[in-house]
């Protein structure tokens, strides 16, 4: 299993310790703090030393897909960055429901440009390890490249299964998209990039559009009003509460409920 590393963690917590004239100060009463001076660094120390949690609870999510814990968790910190400098606290809702978003968007976005173009299963990429290691044993030993037989023979596998490891092993080399290749025998080379096509969004749109379609349909009278309120027409808790003559606090606690339930519903689609 991949051990974690508090390097990270502690480099974070160093640079935004504690700052004990903010002690008395609730979360809100920083941001609208923060809002009104964004270049007041101790206050947006205090707000990533409270929040730093986030970042570590997302960043743990991403554990085990091939790259260090730690630089996992820097970016997430990043992402909590951006986060805090983007939020506007006079929209009325929470700020670990808009930080969380932009974090998992920075920990995609780094996986795109640093990690694997796919997830390898343990046993596939535990397997890899070994017949990287065979390969050179038995060549040191052989004094020759070593055939998939022998590769098989020496760590006790079918051939099979090293062939499986070989072609899984390709996803962990990226290719430039600028390599170029022959063009059937003409003169002129193309570039990978050039006989790529593109994702079309509109897929995407299609998907999401279908997945809220059915989600909302789930949802009762009121819980429908409530999220259509906030998500798509921007209003706040406040306005909606006044709206439905229930109090606000009433709908942070059924916004927070709807959302959690919206989550497990998308985590099944996408599983």
């Amino acid at each position: 299993m991949q051990k974690e590393s508090g390097k990270g963690k502690q480099k974070y917590k160093d640079m935004v310790a504690e700052n004990p004239k903010f002690l008395n100060k609730s979360e809100k009463e920083l941001f609208l703090l923060f809002d009104k001076d964004k270049k007041n660094l101790e206050l947006r120390n205090e707000l990533i030393q409270r929040n730093l949690y986030i970042a570590e609870i997302l960043a743990k999510k991403y554990i085990n897909r091939g790259i260090e814990y730690e630089d996992i968790y820097q970016v997430a910190s990043l992402g909590l960055i951006l986060a805090i400098e983007r939020y506007d606290v006079n929209r009325g809702f929470e700020f670990s429901s808009f930080a969380t978003p932009t974090i998992i968007g920075e920990i995609k976005k780094y996986f795109r440009d640093k990690g694997w173009s796919i997830r390898v299963p343990r046993k596939i990429q535990e397997l890899s390890k070994k017949v990287n290691e065979a390969k050179v044993h038995l060549e040191n030993t052989k004094g020759t490249v070593p055939e998939i037989k022998d590769i098989a023979s020496y760590l006790g596998v079918s051939e099979e299964e090293i062939i499986e490891v070989m072609e899984a092993s390709q996803v962990y080399r990226l290719k430039s998209l600028d390599v170029t290749y022959e063009n059937g025998g003409e003169d002129k080379e193309v570039s990978l990039l050039d006989v790529l096509g593109e994702e079309d969004k509109s897929f995407r749109e299609i998907e999401n559009r279908d997945f809220f379609e059915s989600m909302l349909a789930k949802l009762d009278d009121m819980e429908r009003k409530i999220i259509t309120e906030r998500f798509f027409n921007q209003k706040t808790q406040m306005s909606i509460a006044k709206e439905l003559d229930i109090s606000q606090m009433t709908v942070s606690r059924m916004e927070k409920k709807i959302l959690s339930k919206i989550k497990k519903e998308y985590e099944k689609s996408i599983n």
